[in-house]
Parts: C-alpha cells; structure tokens; sequence
C-alpha cells in the first residue's frame, strides 16, 4: 500500500444543495441513473431531479448505507445485505450478503462489479454481485464513505470527525492522487458521478445532497 499523505488538496467547490428533505433525517447512499439523483434516507429512497432536486418519487425499502446503479438496477446496502432492486416496481429482486455484515458505507457499480466502501476498516472491496463474493481489495488510509468510478477513474469520501474529503485513488496501490476538501463541518457519506463535471454528495446528518464539480485535470 502507497497511500500518500502529502498530496495537496484543493477546496471542493459546491455547485449547489439540495434538501433537506420532508421527512428524511439524514442522507446515506447516493447514485445517479443519467436523469435522477437517488438518495437513501434511511426508511426510503428518493428520487430527485438532478437540475432542481425536487424529489420526483420515492421507494419505501431499508437504505441505511451506499446507493448503486447498474444501468437497469438499483442496490442498497441494508444492514448485512445488499438488496438488487428494480427501480420501476421498486420491488427487491435479489438480495446478497454485505461484505462487512452491517459495517459497510458507500457502493459503487463499475465492470460488473459492486465497490463496496468499509469505513472504521478503511477499505473499499470489489464483490461478485451475483453472489457477494469479495474480488479484491483495496486499502485507505482514512476512514471510507462513498465510492464512484468515472472513466476508469477510483473516487472516495472520507470523514473524519469535522473533516471530510473526496479524494481519487490509484486502485492498483491506493495511493491518493487527488484531494478535494470539504468546508469544515460539511461531511461526505454517499459519492457518485453524474459522468461528466459533477460530483454527488450525501450529507449525512445535514439531510442534504451536495453536487460538487470535478476537478478538470481529472478527466484529461
């Protein structure tokens, strides 16, 4: 493991926030489908327009940790499992077990795979999404939330008490290539890409979701 600790970071520019939400306390996992901003709350997912965040509709399933998107299907981890779920009946229909058994944060979808997000063991673990399986493993130095991959790109959260960051990681050595720090107090729980210029940004506690820009170096 190489992580790097000397990195410089640059300040996380937020685009703009969404929330809070009626009815919703905090924001876990969060995901992006090419048209919406999924967030779970805890006892629902919602879904919000990515340009007003005006949630659009909602889906009553446990969603206490990371949101991913395969293309067709939604997962969230809930407690020590990750349920696969069809976005448009919002019905569950397969269900593996979570790596860390009820311990796991942010989740990703990148080459059929899940990228599962470990905080206190700061890891992020690549898991078979068929049957749950762990691939591969990949070690931070700081305590893991949310994971996305854009364009072959590996992208973390961290929080760590007052302080959160988003950093970019080589996924072959876990050395930290890039830091984008949050203001003070702002945590980071879920992480996605929309793709293109921006970042998606649980908030945890806040209730709020966060759209920050991606750093232009980084899609060179």
């Amino acid at each position: 493991m190489q992580n790097n600790t000397t990195t410089p970071a640059q300040a996380a520019e937020i685009v703009r926030e969404y929330g809070p939400f009626p009815g919703a306390s905090a924001i876990h996992g969060v995901t992006h489908d090419g048209r919406h901003v999924w967030a779970a709350t805890g006892e629902k997912l919602l879904a919000l327009d990515a340009a007003s965040g005006d949630v659009t509709r909602t889906i009553d399933r446990p969603c206490d940790a990371g949101t991913a998107f395969d293309g067709k299907y939604l997962y969230q981890l809930a407690e020590a499992r990750i349920d696969k779920i069809d976005p448009v009946s919002g019905e569950v229909v397969a269900s593996i077990p979570a790596p860390g058994q009820g311990t796991d944060s942010g989740m990703a979808w990148a080459e059929g795979s899940l990228w599962v997000g470990q905080w206190r063991n700061r890891k992020i673990v690549q898991v078979d999404p068929e049957t749950g399986a762990v691939l591969r493993t990949i070690e931070s130095n700081r305590f893991v939330t949310g994971v996305t991959w854009v364009d072959g790109e590996l992208w973390h959260g961290t929080w760590d008490e007052d302080e959160s960051e988003i950093r970019h990681i080589d996924p072959a050595s876990g050395a930290v290539l890039e830091r984008l720090q949050m203001p003070a107090g702002t945590g980071v729980s879920g992480l996605e890409s929309d793709g293109a210029e921006l970042f998606y940004c649980g908030g945890g506690g806040s209730g709020k979701v966060r759209a920050v820009r991606r750093p232009k170096a980084a899609k060179a």
